[in-house]
């Protein structure tokens, strides 16, 4: 066979063997593809109307990423042919395109209605539709987190929506429906007088699970701990001796969900510990690391059970309780802590009984929602439009930071495949928000937000100056990352949505 580098220079002969074997290796990717999509057939036809063409490209793009393509991707490469990288919003036509300038001739009834231009009209769409109109096409939606203290402060509102906010967001876990319905008065009021639109979205609290001090140091609300040190995690009602080190959480029944050698991670990870013996509605807990400066563990801090398969409600009686409310004053919603595809339909029904209809945010933060992201995703199909959001916060905390990177770029991509608007979500700057100064680091990571639709920052001190700093870097960096070329290994996630 002549060296892949010579035909660099030239184009392949009609009847070289490279010719012939680039050939059946994009048919046979394609019969996967068509294959992957025949037997969703009836999954599919019961989507909304609008989703059904997205499904299609979402599987066959799950089809590509099940197989290892990265030696196929570089004699694609070599030849001046497309590697099918950044190609996940139209992933077929991308392949019929390839296969056309290789001589195929593909029937036009075969022809895969969305290329290049259609998939990235459809998601501009779609983000418009979710998070409003906006001035700047090279800089995504930006989201505002509100403080309480926001209720009373119109002139900073007003300079948010000055500086470019587009939504408000509003964290249902904080505060009371008399504090939400004035910031979303506060919000409208400022909209209407200086002609900025933003819309209102909504976090439902979600099963948020969070420590309570049982034992000793209970009175001071918190307990110091050390390496090496056993400490109990129990049930509010299981029987401990109160003198001990005794952590408890204020959601019953998850204590008896965890098992030997699952970890338990305290105050965002800064804690972890190991469960080491069960006996009655308690845990015997190793600590293993201690990352605070201050080796403790404080009341009403966030518990995290990255290993343990927990059986609790994504719709908690209070998101059902405060659901009324934002149903009638928010354009979006988001669904924390969702799981499952049935945690996604729960909460369709749910919407469903009430007039107004705010569209659905699916907020990616753990494990299982990870491993079932596609199956997430065809089930937020049913409805018109709908987003995702990646919350950085919990989801490196249960994932592990190390994995961070990977896995926000896996979700990345294959919302892209199913045109599905995302959210970039938690710490964005927020050194610079907190201080005054940015971190080299926070830099660089706010430059990657221009991969998604919407970009959220909390709320702090500092907060106009990271919406001006984070849309000058979002200027400089949008036009570079589509330049980028990626290399396709087989991706879990595929693997497992075409195996269930």
């Amino acid at each position: 066979m002549e060296p892949l580098a010579a035909t660099m220079t030239k184009a392949l002969p009609d009847e070289s063997p490279e010719l012939k074997s680039l050939q059946e290796a994009l048919a046979n990717l394609d019969g996967k593809m068509k294959e992957a999509v025949a037997t969703r057939s009836s999954l599919i036809e019961k989507l909304h109307p609008s989703q059904k063409m997205s499904a299609e490209n979402l599987i066959h793009y799950l089809a590509l990423r099940n197989e290892d393509i990265r030696t196929l991707q570089d004699r694609l490469h070599i030849c001046g042919l497309s590697s099918l990288a950044s190609s996940e919003s139209h992933i077929r036509r991308q392949l019929q395109a390839i296969m056309e300038r290789l001589g195929k001739q593909i029937p036009a009834e075969e022809i895969s209605p969305y290329g290049y231009q259609e998939a990235r009209k459809l998601i501009k769409q779609r983000a418009e539709q979710l998070f409003g109109s906006k001035d700047d096409p090279e800089v995504p939606h930006i989201m505002i987190t509100f403080d309480s203290e926001f209720g009373n402060d119109y002139q900073l509102v007003k300079r948010l929506l000055q500086a470019g906010m587009n939504v408000a967001r509003i964290n249902c876990a904080h505060d009371s429906k008399e504090v939400w319905q004035n910031m979303v008065e506060l919000v409208k009021t400022a909209s209407d007088k200086t002609g900025i639109p933003c819309k209102i979205y909504m976090d439902l609290a979600g099963p948020k699970i969070r420590t309570t001090i049982l034992g000793k140091g209970k009175v001071k609300g918190k307990v110091a701990l050390s390496v090496d040190e056993e400490i109990l995690f129990s049930e509010p009602d299981a029987n401990y001796n109160p003198s001990e080190v005794v952590i408890g959480c204020d959601e019953p029944g998850v204590v008896n969900q965890v098992k030997k050698g699952d970890r338990v991670l305290f105050d965002e990870g800064l804690i972890e510990a190991t469960v080491v013996a069960k006996h009655n509605g308690l845990a015997t807990l190793k600590v293993i690391r201690i990352s605070s400066r201050k080796p403790q563990v404080k009341e009403k801090r966030g518990i995290n059970l990255p290993d343990t398969r927990l059986s609790l409600p994504a719709l908690t009686e209070h998101d059902r309780e405060a659901l009324p409310f934002i149903c009638e004053n928010a354009d979006l919603i988001g669904y924390s802590f969702v799981r499952h595809p049935s945690d996604v339909m729960e909460l369709q029904d749910a919407i469903n009984t009430h007039n107004k209809k705010p569209f659905i945010i699916l907020k990616i933060e753990t494990p299982e929602a990870v491993k079932n992201f596609p199956a997430l995703l065809i089930q937020g199909m049913h409805q018109e439009v709908f987003g995702v959001m990646i919350a950085r916060g919990d989801l490196a905390v249960e994932i592990g930071f190390e994995r961070m990177s990977e896995i926000q770029e896996e979700i990345l991509w294959i919302s892209e495949a199913a045109h599905v608007p995302v959210v970039w979500a938690t710490q964005v700057l927020e050194t610079l928000n907190k201080s005054g100064i940015a971190t080299r680091s926070e830099i660089t990571d706010a430059s990657h937000a221009c991969m998604a639709e919407c970009v959220m920052i909390n709320k702090g001190e500092h907060i106009l100056k990271v919406i001006e700093t984070l849309r000058d870097i979002l200027h400089r960096s949008g036009g570079h990352h589509v330049k980028k070329r990626y290399t396709f290994r087989p991706m879990q996630i595929a693997s497992r949505y075409l195996m269930s």
